[in-house]
């Protein structure tokens, strides 16, 4: 079981690093500026979250391929991947799956893998793959650093490049609400985040699918009682 979801990690990682690649490529292609395109590209939410999914995979695989458990801090580590992949999920889905995308820029198949299959695929796999390790509560705000420092790091270079990754953190998309528009939504997804991350740290604190917590383990018997006094000088 440990070899077979680590085959499927190297297969999803594999997947997720020509997504990247393929769009890249095809954008790069029309990029009228290619170093502020570069930038651009990996300043996305989604693509910055998928290339640490794609990281993510490859250590878990080598881990089940270990037969080992994951360490501590690597389980806060796919924790936190695996958020943050959740969010992109389930935002794209509901907030921008329904903008008009430049089809002559975008590659359909990169697009899907990088924005559902990928997502999907990592919250399965920290659902059902043997070797997760319960990840302590108190390591909750863990999982709202990097989108936050994200989201400071783009609001910061927006202003001064005028360029935004999405429409809805672009204070020009709504005039008259501005600044005030966007730190709500900003927010709303960093305390989505924290509630994916609360259910992913939650996910990880139970013994389902596999009987047994990560943290105990196999094979350890209780150790016997001690036994009275007057056994042992029976023994005697």
């Amino acid at each position: 079981m440990r070899q077979f979801f680590g085959v499927l990690r190297f297969v999803a990682a594999a997947a997720i690093v020509a997504a990247i690649v393929g769009q890249f490529v095809k954008s790069l292609s029309l990029a009228p500026d290619p170093a502020a395109f570069v930038v651009n590209f990996f300043s996305f939410f989604t693509i910055l979250s998928n290339l640490l999914g794609a990281i993510v995979l490859v250590v878990a695989a080598w881990y089940a391929f270990r037969g080992r458990d994951d360490s501590p801090g690597f389980a806060l580590v796919r924790a936190c991947a695996t958020a943050y992949l959740a969010t992109t999920l389930v935002v794209f889905n509901l907030l921008l799956r329904d903008l008009a995308l430049d089809q002559a820029a975008t590659v359909p198949w990169s697009n899907e893998i990088l924005h559902v299959w990928a997502p999907l695929y990592v919250l399965l796999d920290w659902v059902f793959a043997p070797g997760r390790r319960p990840v302590p509560w108190r390591r909750l705000w863990t999982v709202a650093i990097f989108p936050l420092a994200w989201a400071v790091y783009t609001m910061i270079r927006g202003a001064i490049v005028g360029w935004y990754p999405y429409p809805f953190l672009d204070p020009a998309v709504r005039p008259g609400v501005g600044y005030d528009g966007v730190l709500v939504y900003v927010v709303a997804i960093a305390a989505f985040i924290l509630l994916v991350g609360a259910g992913v740290i939650a996910i990880s604190r139970t013994s389902w699918p596999y009987g047994r917590r990560s943290d105990e383990s196999p094979g350890v018997v209780a150790a016997p009682a001690v036994r009275s006094r007057q056994d042992a000088v029976v023994d005697r």
